[in-house]
């Protein structure tokens, strides 16, 4: 993994379509990808009808608004080189607990809709004049294991896999088409995607590393830029370095992952969350109060959420994606 291979400038005309794309890490991406001279357009739940910004109305939960969506944004891109992953949604979540509702929609926004988006819109990638880009903005979250964001790490994980498989089998071609395949992990960025967990007493502000919005903008921008994009990368130097130690060395890590969360939870870090009132009395033998059970609704509506992505230690992203 290289940062030297995420920097650059993106072609003029360059035709990018990006999901999330009214969130804390799309907004700027499609700042920055249309100052450079690029088209694109967006997606996202919160798009009005006649969107002046190029933003078109999508939930990615449902194949059919994808379907219609990307095929709506291929016309008035006439075609498409890239397609940039950012929506996502974050909501802390038992492991242990039922995965419906909450589980359920984080996995369904975050790994399945990223993987519609992207089957919608191959045709296209592929019949470009170049070779399609495609960037998965995954989080750290992927291989960094927290407690509360089993969905999330499973969705990121598995977009990291999903990823790994599209490269096998869309990346090379004879006639030497084909995609470029990255995925972005970024660590804890402040974005709206971690409203929910401050919600109920989980914030991740000062507990992990933190990384800037612009951080991730210029890498993903860079990994469209570049002749040779990277196959994963970090947005920053400090994450490309945990990156390497989560996958290297993951029994290190969640030991020192145990240390730190017992430590936590004897401090009294996480009373105030019924969510980790279960871990509490594990790590520790204190009783907390208890979340009670939600009823689960006939249909769970869900929607493109707008930005990415992440945490991870970047855990839960944005709204955007870490």
């Amino acid at each position: 993994m290289s940062l030297r291979r995420t920097r650059g400038t993106v072609p003029a005309g360059t035709r990018v379509l990006v999901t999330g794309a009214a969130g804390g890490f799309g907004a700027p991406t499609v700042a920055r990808l249309r100052e450079q001279g690029a088209r694109v357009v967006g997606l996202d739940r919160r798009a009005g009808g006649d969107d002046p910004t190029g933003l078109l109305a999508c939930d990615i939960t449902d194949p059919q608004s994808v379907e219609r969506t990307v095929a709506e944004a291929v016309r008035t891109l006439g075609g498409l080189d890239a397609v940039v992953h950012y929506a996502g949604i974050g909501i802390p979540n038992d492991a242990g607990g039922p995965l419906e509702p909450d589980a359920l929609k984080v996995i369904d926004t975050n790994l399945l809709g990223a993987w519609r988006v992207t089957a919608a819109a191959l045709p296209a990638l592929l019949d470009g004049p170049g070779t399609g880009r495609v960037v998965f903005v995954a989080s750290e979250l992927a291989y960094v294991t927290l407690p509360f964001l089993s969905a999330y790490s499973v969705a990121k994980r598995g977009m990291s896999a999903y990823a790994d498989a599209l490269r096998l089998e869309y990346g090379t071609a004879v006639d030497g088409t084909g995609l470029h395949v990255t995925t972005v992990y970024p660590g804890y960025v402040r974005t709206p995607i971690h409203k929910a967990g401050a919600e109920v007493g989980l914030s991740l502000e000062g507990q992990v590393r933190r990384e800037e919005v612009e951080d991730v903008v210029r890498t993903v921008v860079g990994a469209i830029a570049a002749p040779r994009p990277p196959r994963d990368t970090a947005g920053t130097l400090a994450g490309q370095s945990e990156l390497w130690v989560a996958r290297h060395a993951p029994g290190l890590l969640g030991r020192g992952v145990v240390r730190r969360i017992r430590q936590q939870a004897a401090a009294g870090r996480f009373d105030s969350s019924p969510v980790a009132a279960g871990l509490v009395r594990r790590f520790t033998g204190r009783a907390v109060p208890a979340a009670v059970p939600a009823a689960v609704p006939a249909a769970v509506p869900a929607a493109v959420p707008a930005a990415v992505p992440a945490p991870t230690t970047d855990p839960a992203h944005e709204r955007s994606a870490s």
